[in-house]
């Protein structure tokens, strides 16, 4: 699939304009889809923008820690409700639960003890927890939203505590390796960009150093390409089972927190950060290392995304990355034309139990259709849909829609014929004038 020439032209606009008023060396930009490159847009010189050509992601790498804690939160390691004394004994901030340092709202400060960990070398996990306070807690969990770089760096400890394997062992085994992102690296491996300060006076650029954070990998290390890129993106819209199932991505990229609570444009689930602009709402993350910054905004439901990398410490002027990113993906998505509409197909006649409750049901005077789709039923009316799947005999479990989680009952006469259904205690006829 290929966008639209007009589009292609906006983006490639929106890219040199960007640069140009950012003052940035490079800046990469692509539009992704289904786990590839749909257009490209590079403008800048130092060096040529190519989608193989590696830039470091910052806070991106966020994202992949959290996956790899729901991996083995799924697998059984722990419970994201855990203390985090359980996993890290001894520390004097094990009051906060994993979910808390996931979603940004532990309490925990920004960034752990000593010189500004970003542009130094970093020391091993014990040394991290060396550094550990009481008084990093700077307020109550959930009381606010605040981001904490020291949170995830915590994070990878436990991943560290609970398996017997490095941070970076993990994310390539689990992660990195499974969806083929091979240009996705804890070191830069070459072709990569160089990453600068670009001076405000004159426009130097002054190449910043790229150091191992050590124990804060996992809150900011990796590098990667917007190809490599292209292939998260898509996880985060259409998961590969082998990484995470759908119910878990989904689970990830459910809000835990709003972060501007004025006009609710911006939150964070457990991991990804979650973006409204209009009535649609993206999920990714920024990302920023000296010499870097980076944006990763996915619109799960037309599996659409962007990429966008630079190799400078921020964008000159009003830009930002983030707005730049938003800006973008939300032009492709009002540029292009809808998908296509699914031609309708008559459904599979139901059998057994699901012929017993496929039809019309009432409740206060309301009409309510159930109807086969797939392996299990849905039941609709305006306004309201539900998904069920059978569960056991008599039982179904509402697995997407309003009435997700909850239990359908066949209720039955002393015939064994179906009579009614219950919904979460509302009883459902067959009968319009049935109020009971």
């Amino acid at each position: 699939m290929t966008l639209l020439p007009e589009t292609t032209r906006r983006i490639d606009e929106i890219a040199a304009r960007a640069q140009s008023a950012g003052r940035v060396p490079s800046l990469a930009l692509a539009v992704v889809r289904d786990r590839a490159v749909l257009h490209f847009a590079g403008a800048g010189e130092n060096p040529p923008p190519d989608p193989k050509t590696q830039y470091r992601i910052g806070s991106i790498t966020k994202t992949i820690t959290a996956t790899l804690v729901m991996q083995l939160r799924d697998e059984g390691f722990f419970a994201l409700d855990d203390l985090l004394y359980r996993h890290l004994p001894g520390t004097p901030i094990g009051g906060v639960t994993l979910r808390q340092l996931l979603g940004h709202v532990s309490g925990l400060q920004r960034e752990p003890d000593g010189p500004w960990w970003e542009r130094r070398a970093g020391g091993d996990v014990n040394q991290l927890l060396a550094g550990l306070t009481y008084e990093k807690l700077t307020g109550p969990p959930f009381r606010r939203y605040r981001y904490s770089n020291l949170a995830y760096g915590l994070l990878g400890a436990v991943l560290t505590r609970v398996t017997g394997q490095s941070w970076t062992e993990l994310a390539t085994k689990r992660v990195l390796e499974p969806l083929g992102m091979k240009r996705t690296s804890y070191h830069p491996m070459e072709p990569f960009a160089r990453g600068y300060v670009v001076h405000s006076l004159g426009g130097a650029l002054h190449e910043e150093p790229r150091p191992d954070s050590g124990a804060m990998a996992p809150a900011g290390q990796l590098w990667s390409t917007v190809t490599d890129l292209a292939k998260w993106a898509g996880f985060l819209a259409d998961p590969a089972p082998a990484v995470l199932s759908r119910e878990t991505v989904d689970e990830m990229c459910s809000p835990v927190t709003i972060d501007d609570l004025e006009s609710w444009t911006s939150g964070h689930g457990l991991g990804p950060q979650l973006f409204r602009v209009g009535e649609r709402v993206y999920v990714g993350h920024a990302g920023s290392m000296p010499g870097y910054v980076a944006h990763l905004a996915v619109h799960r439901r037309s599996r659409t995304g962007v990429v966008v990398f630079a190799n400078a410490y921020g964008l000159a002027g009003d830009e930002r990355i983030k707005g730049l990113s938003l800006r973008t993906l939300t032009t492709v998505l009002d540029s292009e034309p809808a998908a296509p509409v699914t031609a309708w197909q008559p459904p599979a006649q139901p059998l057994g139990e699901a012929a017993e409750i496929c039809g019309r049901w009432w409740w206060m005077g309301r009409e309510y259709d159930i109807t086969p789709e797939g392996d299990g039923l849905v039941m609709t009316r305006i306004g309201h849909r539900t998904r069920f799947r059978r569960e056991a005999p008599d039982r179904w479990r509402g697995t997407e829609g309003d009435d997700e989680g909850e239990v359908l009952t066949v209720l039955r006469a002393a015939d064994g014929t179906t009579t009614k259904i219950e919904i979460a205690t509302f009883v459902y006829s067959r009968d319009p004038r049935d109020l009971a």
